[in-house]
């Protein structure tokens, strides 16, 4: 189920909802106004590239298959 980003033109908030593909009764929780507009979901996480993956990978900071680590790069 998708999340969405709504802002309430009646009451001035901002939300996010599950939304169903079938649901077409979305509405504002504070004052259940249905005059909503769909706002631009910012959702990315940057990532420096002196960061390590999980399990200590150095996935992004390039230098072949394993990070260098068996000498391809």
């Amino acid at each position: 189920m998708p999340i969405y980003e709504y802002h309430c033109e009646d009451c001035d908030r901002s939300f996010e909802a599950f939304v169903r593909p079938s649901d077409t009764n979305t509405c504002c929780p504070d004052c259940q106004g249905q005059n909503l507009v769909r706002e631009m979901s910012v959702f990315a996480a940057a990532r420096t590239s002196d960061t390590a993956g999980p399990g200590g990978s150095t996935m992004g900071r390039g230098g072949g298959c394993c990070g260098g680590s068996c000498g391809c790069g």
